[in-house]
């Protein structure tokens, strides 16, 4: 079983360098012209294992489906890893970002955060949950629960609620009381 040990550092590896704002500078952001309209920003799932769930979330959120191959030089280059919640999927995730640490992921690919699929319905096992909390600990990470629908080919509807956040980061339709 590996560790997490590789991934602990500053989160610039991940995330990227934060900003601060300039006190002095008064400057404040400018506004949107009226009349435009802003769209979603573009993401391609990439599956860090096999049955990861890409096929299903490009389905219900939209985005690109590269399953478990890098974005092409069309698709976008905005990255969301995807892996199921049992152990194997935990570890491929880890091993991914390990990838985009090292700096050796294609060029032009910007991770943007992980989206945990769960394996199965109800809480998480300890071990489990202790690892995603690592992998928390690097990365933003969405937590997309259970769904039976899904499971079962229906795709349509709005995502589950508490998929609020992950709704709001692709511009899908808001969470709805599955």
């Amino acid at each position: 079983m590996g560790t997490t040990d590789g991934l602990r550092g500053p989160e610039i590896w991940i995330r990227g360098p934060v900003t601060v704002p300039d006190p002095t500078s008064a400057a404040a952001p400018a506004p949107m012209p009226s009349g435009s309209s802003v769209t979603p920003r573009r993401f391609s799932w990439v599956a860090t294992h096999g049955g990861a769930g890409t096929s299903t979330l490009a389905a219900v959120y939209g985005g690109h489906d590269s399953g478990r191959g890098w974005p092409g030089a069309g698709d976008p280059p905005s990255v969301l890893l995807v892996a199921r919640t049992h152990a194997a999927g935990l570890e491929s995730v880890l091993r991914t970002l390990e990838v985009f640490r090292r700096g050796e992921a294609p060029a032009g690919l910007d991770l943007d955060s992980v989206v945990l699929v769960a394996d199965a319905p109800g809480r998480l096992p300890r071990p489990l949950a202790q690892r995603v909390r690592a992998i928390e600990d690097v990365i933003d990470v969405y937590r997309v629960p259970w769904v039976t629908e899904w499971r079962l080919g229906d795709l349509g509807g709005n995502p589950p609620r508490e998929t609020a956040p992950l709704a709001r980061l692709t511009g899908a339709p808001g969470g709805s009381p599955r």
